[in-house]
């Protein structure tokens, strides 16, 4: 298949899962997570209203800066990282192709 690219997705026990992601159907990562079935949320349905989606970026990959909406989730999530990003944030497109990520603890405190 022409267009997919692949993602490498470090899971919160240390597994590495390398996932196949179609690049024209306007998908973003954290919806590539859930369709594989990894543990993540996605309670907001992408909209940056949440950190359900948290990850850290591994690789190098040039991504579109955060927005300011991403950037106030982030604020308030848990285990904030210098390379952090919301999943739902992360446009699948040829430009990912091979991207890092590990998926972020969860705060089991609740």
């Amino acid at each position: 298949m022409d267009n997919t690219i692949k993602i490498e997705v470090t899971d919160r026990e240390g597994v590495l899962h390398v996932l196949e992601a179609p690049t024209d159907m306007s998908l973003n990562v954290m919806e590539v997570l859930k369709a594989h079935e990894l543990p993540v949320e996605g309670t907001c349905g992408g909209m940056a209203l949440c950190a359900s989606c948290h990850c850290y970026i591994s690789s190098d990959h040039e991504l579109k800066e955060a927005s300011d909406d991403e950037e106030d989730m982030l604020d308030q999530a848990f285990f904030v990282e210098d390379n952090s990003r919301l999943s739902c944030q992360i446009k699948v497109s040829e430009s990912i192709d091979g991207l890092q990520i590990k998926l972020a603890p969860v705060d089991d405190s609740e």
